[in-house]
Parts: C-alpha cells; structure tokens; sequence
C-alpha cells in the first residue's frame, strides 16, 4: 500500500498515468493495458505494472485495467478525488498566466488567493480574482486553511516568501523561481525551471 516505502520516482510517474488514461476515457475506451500505456508514454509495460503494484492489484492478467476504474484509484491515491484550495504568490507576466490557466480545477487544485507585492497590483483583478497584499500573506493562507502554494516571484525573494509561507502553515509548494529554495522535511517542493529542461535536451543535440 501507498507509504514512505514507495519511491519518490514512483510517485512521479502516477501523475503521467493518470493523465494518459483521463484521455483514454475521454475518447471512449474503457479497458486498456499495461502495453498500450507503456506506448502511450514511452515506459515499459513490466515498469507500469511494478509501479501500480505498490498500491494493490488494479488488473487481471490477459483482461487489463479498467479505466475508470484505474482512474478512480489513482485520483485517490494521489488524493485529486477531491479539490485542493492553492495560494499564488506573484502576478508577473507567467503569474497571470497561470491565474488565467483553466486547466487546474478538474485536475484536483482550485486557486483561491492571489498575492503580490506591488502597489500598482494590489487590489487589481486578474479573471476573477482580486490581487490582495502580500504583506497580509500570513494571515489569509491561515484563515482559508490553504495547504498548497505557486511560488511564482523573482528568484532574489524565494526564501523569504518561502519562509513566510511556511510560518502559514503550506505544506506544498510548486516554485517556479530559477532557484532552490530551503524547506522543513515536513514540506513538499516541486520545482519547474523550463531552462533546466532545455539544457537536459539540449546535452543530447549534436
């Protein structure tokens, strides 16, 4: 079952599963396969079928996976069966966009509040949120009990906003800062740095 034994690396490749078989069902399949998976995301099937067995037993052999089913399980395993509320720090150019981004509800995660430093920002309005102080950070992420945040600032103010967000009580931080940022063990950072990810694909050009 799901736990602190289950690699990290494994935990990262549900999300990829369960996007693949969202689109599954969306397009009207029903059963699919570890194979047909595999080719869908360039993973090997003995990979997929190993992943899925450190949460139980989710297909039968020579039949496959139910995909609503397996949909289901793993919307529970990574706890998206219900809807995540995320604070945003930051409404530069990419925390606009990710304000206006629509694809975040129905994926598990609603941002509720959206913060930034600027005069010229606070009280504005972005969609359909008002862009609220962030010296009052603290104290609206306790009030609302939001657990996840965007972390969408200049590099240079990371860790401060960090460390405030963490005396807020988030447990979950996405940073798209171009920097590492320092955290409890009790915290979750994932980070997403699109120059990292061309100079990993950029080693492989000849």
């Amino acid at each position: 079952m799901a736990g602190s034994a289950v690699p990290d690396i494994v935990v990262g490749r549900l999300p990829l599963y369960l996007r693949a078989l969202t689109q599954m069902a969306a397009s009207g399949k029903e059963i699919t396969s570890s194979q047909e998976l595999g080719e869908r995301l360039g993973i090997s099937s003995a990979q997929i079928r190993k992943d899925l067995s450190q949460f139980g037993e989710f297909g039968k052999q020579g039949t496959g996976y139910n995909i609503a089913f397996l949909v289901d399980q793993l919307r529970r395993i990574l706890k998206v069966e219900q809807a995540w509320d995320v604070a945003l720090i930051g409404v530069g150019d990419l925390g606009r966009a990710i304000a206006h981004y629509g694809g975040f509800v129905d994926r598990g995660y609603r941002i509720v509040a959206v913060f930034d430093n600027d005069p010229a920002k606070i009280g504005g309005r972005i969609g359909s949120f008002t862009v609220q102080d962030a010296a009052h950070l603290v104290a609206e992420i306790r009030s609302h009990n939001i657990g996840v945040a965007m972390l969408a600032v200049p590099a240079r103010d990371a860790q401060a906003v960090t460390d405030r967000l963490i005396e807020a009580g988030i447990r979950a931080i996405l940073c798209y800062a171009p920097t590492s940022i320092i955290v409890p063990r009790s915290v979750h950072v994932q980070y997403i740095d699109p120059v990292l990810h061309l100079q990993r694909m950029t080693y492989y050009l000849g």
